[in-house]
């Protein structure tokens, strides 16, 4: 994977040691959902930080978000150059994350609003016993409102697909609200994922399994976006449906390095 360029534009150099949580979320023409989801998030607790990365928005979501962190210590953000990917994103998020603080746990969620921050304390508390927490919206019945039909079924045998191939007994491979383990991010080897999009849902969450780590599924409900425009595309569609087998046929490989690593621990 080429290297990925970052540009950190509000540094916080006490950072190590006084965080507990790093909410990464990344943006794309968000201006008009922002500040609720950044209000919402640094209510919860004291302990929370959020890191915005916004790929030179057009719509000024970047501007937003320097104002959010000029007026908060617990905001921080990324600017990057272009639209370069959600997955790719969240890579550059979590490797700064593990250089930069002491973070012991690291979240990803949508800037959109269809993931309910008021779910951030069932992730922590859920992440006693885990190391990957993922909200699922399919476990135990479909949580899912103002989806139309259609794009609910294509989710649902989207998910059936990728789990019967990556050979993952997971509900909802494709969630984008998860919750990890600092010792999980290094163990799946951020540096090392492939996918730009939202596979990168999936490769996560199917690598962390086939590592042996303990991953969690809890319900959620999600909420279609209601200012904005969905980012889905076929190449994201295609990029998902060629990962899976990808991650099958290298799993075996994986088991056997997640063997080797827990014996010399």
């Amino acid at each position: 994977m080429a290297a990925l360029h970052f540009d950190l534009r509000v540094p916080s150099p006490t950072f190590a040691g006084q965080m507990k949580t790093l909410v990464v979320v990344p943006t794309y023409n968000e201006r008009h959902n922002l500040e609720r989801l950044a209000a919402a998030i640094l209510a919860l607790d004291h302990d929370l930080h959020l890191l915005i990365i916004d790929d030179a928005s057009p719509d000024g979501t970047g501007v937003v978000a320097n104002a959010l962190a000029a007026a908060n210590p617990r905001v921080h953000v990324m600017h990057r150059p272009g639209k370069l990917g959600q997955g790719s994103a969240y890579v550059e998020g979590f490797r700064w994350m593990l250089a930069e603080t002491d973070a012991e746990y690291g979240v990803q969620m949508d800037a959109d609003l269809s993931h309910d921050p008021a779910a951030l304390p069932d992730f922590l508390d859920a992440m006693d016993g885990s190391d990957l927490v993922l909200g699922s919206r399919y476990r135990d019945g479909i949580r899912v409102l103002n989806w139309p039909w259609q794009r609910l079924a294509l989710s649902l045998a989207a998910n059936r697909y990728a789990s019967l191939v990556a050979l993952v007994p997971i509900h909802d491979l494709t969630s984008g609200y998860k919750c990890y383990r600092r010792s999980a991010l290094e163990r799946i080897g951020i540096d090392e994922i492939r996918s730009s999009g939202y596979a990168f849902h999936i490769e996560t969450t199917v690598r962390a399994w086939q590592l042996g780590l303990r991953v969690r599924e809890i319900p959620i409900v999600f909420t279609d976006r209601v200012e904005g425009e969905s980012k889905l595309s076929k190449q994201i569609i295609w990029e998902a449906a060629w990962v899976v087998w990808a991650l099958r046929l290298t799993g075996r490989r994986r088991r056997r390095a997640s063997r080797g690593f827990e014996e010399r621990e």
